[in-house]
């Protein structure tokens, strides 16, 4: 499902203008990324929850100089669902 088709879908069911879910969406998404990106995780009760995880420092190899590489501790975004949620996707 791309985002063009949940703008429709929930347009559909709630008769709510196109335009008005399409910038409630955008702003969701903006805001969910301004807190990841302050450190900042986000919490939805029976949805989920996006977190930032911290990857330790690791040591690569890069195989077409054949040399190692050391890859610094950094933060990514993750997301973890809901108990609810994962319950319901195994049915």
């Amino acid at each position: 499902m791309t985002k063009a088709d949940l703008v429709n879908e929930i347009s559909k069911t709630t008769g709510i203008e196109k335009a008005a879910v399409l910038a409630t969406i955008e702003k969701f998404m903006e805001i969910v990324k301004e807190s990841l990106a302050g450190g900042e995780n986000v919490y939805l009760r029976g949805f989920g929850s996006f977190i930032v995880k911290t990857r330790c420092e690791k040591t690569a190899r890069n195989i077409s100089k054949n040399t190692t590489i050391v890859i610094p501790e950094h933060k990514i975004p993750a997301f973890k669902p809901a108990r609810v949620f994962m319950d319901e996707v195994k049915k």
